[in-house]
């Protein structure tokens, strides 16, 4: 289909609460109808804690849970949440279609600065799925500094970013989510969270929407639970693309 349409639930999150956290969303979103993806914050299980993985949600359950509103909504639902595997803890974005079908991507780039590279496994590629005739590439917070790894190469129509991205560099956050729409000439979608957090860090959300051409088509109110709703145009996108085919001229030199 050429017409995708979008939503984005910006929301706070119980901290190292699971079960707490799925009550939350649930009303949100038995609440969402006609939409084709749903994206939820990075860890929406439990908040960005470094030993979220050893008392989180077994992954069979996120995804249950996840296909349970995939049928409900007719959608493609998801999010990041601490997992624990037989080799070690993962960042794992999940994404769940309506027939059960799921989309696995492990976060690639670590926060250092957090130790998040000491509790749990970077992964190892990248992934592209296809929904509804939208390629999409699902990547998770830290990752949105590291533009060689989201390069567009031909192969994806929109990048969703899901995130626990503190208030004081929401500058960032905004000015990278810009970047990486008109660089790659793609849509970009990015998720964050709201509210204060058990390390007493606080989030701003600022999640936003944006068109390939660098158009902000949704954005968040800061500090605030928010839903953002946007209608993407997979016509409109080819159209842009062919007539400013700055994606021909992109380097093949790899570092």
């Amino acid at each position: 289909m050429s017409a995708l349409t979008i939503t984005l639930l910006q929301e706070p999150l119980a901290w190292m609460d699971g079960e707490a956290n799925l009550r939350h969303f649930d009303p949100l979103l038995r609440d969402l109808q006609d939409r084709d993806l749903i994206i939820l914050p990075e860890m929406f299980t439990t908040g960005f804690a470094m030993e979220a993985a050893k008392s989180s949600l077994p992954e069979d359950r996120v995804i249950a849970w996840l296909h349970g509103h995939a049928q409900h909504c007719d959608a493609l639902v998801g999010g990041s949440a601490a997992i624990q595997t037989a080799q070690g803890a993962v960042n794992r974005f999940l994404l769940v279609e309506p027939d059960g079908t799921v989309h696995r991507y492990d976060k690639r780039h670590l926060f250092r600065m957090a130790d998040e590279h000491h509790h749990y496994l970077a992964g190892e590629q990248r992934a592209v799925l296809n929904w509804r005739g939208w390629r999409i590439l699902p990547q998770v917070c830290y990752d949105l500094r590291f533009p060689v790894f989201s390069r567009n190469q031909n192969d994806y129509d929109l990048a969703i970013w899901v995130a626990n991205w503190p208030a004081p560099r929401a500058l960032h956050w905004q000015a990278l989510l810009l970047a990486r729409a008109i660089e790659n000439q793609a849509y970009v979608a990015g998720c964050n969270r709201v509210g204060i957090d058990g390390n007493q860090h606080h989030y701003s959300g600022d999640s936003q929407i944006i068109s390939p051409q660098g158009e902000v088509l949704a954005v968040a109110t800061p500090h605030q639970p928010a839903r953002l709703d946007a209608t993407l145009s997979l016509d409109a996108l080819r159209a842009y693309r062919e007539r400013f085919p700055a994606w021909r001229d992109a380097d093949a030199f790899q570092l």
